[in-house]
């Protein structure tokens, strides 16, 4: 009875929460992604995701279900419209600025500290990146801020606040794996640094197990068909994604993720999570960071793998740095610290968001940046050359087509729906294949001819892929074949042509 009045006088000793401003800033962030949210058109993983939507299942060789899941349910309420698609991930970065503030209430700031890292958070340039589009990612950043902010008051508070932990976990886990390695590395954490008797309580366990519950179907699904998130991890590693990098750019990756110019803010919570008393039941945060950024670098994971911890650290470093404002020459500190957020937005957001005319984005250095700026561009011109080569074969014949990733695939599945279902070796579109048998050419677009002669009697070029602003993406200059005569089963070229990645 003690231990709970005593958690009821620290919860009641928090400062009061700055309702207004945080769901104001929150929902702007949402505004601004849904007014931007139709220019240019799908990303490729978008296309996918439709695609897999429409072949549910409890789990996918990449993913757990739950993207695809939104994907059909949006597509399901409004054919396609891509600002409805994008919605969901709109609506989850405004949540994401909301949790931001209140994870530096519960470290003890007032108004003025909750807005400002919900204000850091804001104009982060994963934040707008991620909330553009319809993404795992988009939902991760959500889930991994939510458990947090969970983790935070369970470690403080105890009880049945684990499980609603518990809850948020599991289904944090049926979006992406990501999140099991932040309660692994908080708990590995409380184990190094404490607060030890925090798990010594049967509740987190109690969380723990409805997590898993949550997580089972997924589990069974990959444990089923062998566990291809492992090789797909493998893959991953091995630079096989279009975001993978470098290892030696993981660490300096981490510098831009927010924005350079707010470096001080997660780098001053950091150190405070680390060293402040006032902050040391949450210690484990700081423990968290260290273990997580080795073990990504080690095993060859995104950069960005570490985004949803920098909330976290940004809500512990708003106190110091508003202490830092209020020290000496007030004026001109709050004035830097005005101008880098605003310098921080309007960078990333050029960066991030599809700001830059489509016609002017080829000569700027947008597409090198952010990766997926360019795989938005040119789709709907990708579908109607593949159009233009099938209608070069006989109207009767049976024709397939086939590409050499799932963005080629969704983008004939989305914008010429006729010539569908594409097939793909890649990642899940593997287990919708092979095509039927009595199909005996293709419409090939990102396989190399040398394999297609090996399979096909003749293999001839129908033109080349062209997305209409010189934009050097993917697909930009691929020759479009038309395979016809084949000679070999597709279920011995089948396998040859399934890869993960």
């Amino acid at each position: 009875m003690t231990a709970v009045v005593e958690a009821d006088r620290r919860t009641d000793a928090r400062p009061a929460v700055a309702t207004g401003p945080l769901v104001a800033l929150g929902a702007a962030v949402t505004l601004l992604l849904l007014a931007v949210a139709g220019r240019y058109g799908y990303s490729r993983d978008e296309l996918y995701f439709l695609r897999a939507g429409r072949e549910l299942a409890f789990g996918y060789v990449d993913q757990p279900p739950l993207t695809p899941l939104v994907a059909r349910a949006v597509e399901s309420m409004f054919p396609g419209s891509l600002t409805a698609l994008r919605a969901p991930s709109a609506l989850a970065s405004g949540l994401v600025v909301v949790l931001t503030g209140l994870l530096a209430r519960e470290f003890g700031s007032g108004r003025a500290g909750q807005l400002l890292a919900a204000a850091c958070t804001a104009v982060s340039s994963i934040l707008l990146i991620a909330g553009h589009l319809l993404s795992t990612t988009s939902f991760d950043l959500l889930a991994w801020t939510a458990l947090s902010w969970l983790l935070v008051r369970s470690l403080r508070d105890g009880g049945r606040i684990w499980l609603a932990t518990g809850v948020v976990a599991g289904l944090a886990l049926q979006n992406k794996v990501q999140p099991a390695f932040l309660i692994g590395a908080v708990v590995l954490g409380v184990l190094a640094v404490g607060p030890r008797p925090a798990l010594r309580s049967p509740w987190p366990w109690l969380g723990g197990l409805l997590a898993l519950a949550i997580w089972a179907p997924n589990l069974g699904w990959q444990a089923a068909n062998g566990w291809p998130q492992l090789e797909l991890a493998e893959a991953i590693a091995g630079g096989s994604s279009g975001t993978s990098e470098p290892w030696y750019l993981f660490l300096p990756f981490q510098l831009v993720l927010v924005s350079p110019l707010l470096v001080p803010v997660w780098a001053a919570g950091l150190w405070r999570l680390a060293r402040d008393p006032a902050l040391r039941t949450w210690r484990s945060f700081a423990v968290a960071y260290a273990v997580l950024a080795v073990l990504f670098l080690a095993t060859g994971g995104k950069p960005y793998y570490l985004a949803g911890l920098y909330p976290v650290l940004l809500a512990a470093g708003a106190a110091p740095v508003l202490a830092w404002v209020r020290r000496g020459a007030g004026r001109l500190r709050a004035g830097l610290l005005v101008a880098a957020l605003a310098l921080s937005l309007a960078i990333d957001a050029t960066l991030g968001l599809p700001l830059v005319p489509v016609e002017r984005l080829a000569s700027t250095p947008v597409p090198d940046i952010n990766y997926d700026a360019g795989e938005t561009v040119g789709w709907p011109r990708f579908a109607a050359a593949v159009e233009r080569a099938r209608d070069e074969l006989p109207a009767g014949a049976r024709v397939v087509v086939l590409t050499g990733n799932y963005g080629q695939a969704g983008a004939v599945d989305r914008f010429a729906p006729r010539l569908g279902p594409a097939y793909s070796g890649h990642n899940a579109y593997g287990d919708w294949g092979p095509p039927p048998e009595d199909a005996d050419a293709a419409v090939v677009v990102g396989l190399p001819r040398a394999d297609l002669e090996r399979w096909f009697g003749s293999v001839m070029t129908a033109g080349r892929i062209d997305n209409g602003v010189g934009l050097d993406n993917e697909e930009q200059g691929e020759p479009v074949w038309l395979a016809t005569g084949r000679q070999v089963p597709w279920s011995q070229i089948w396998p040859e042509l399934r890869r993960l990645g």
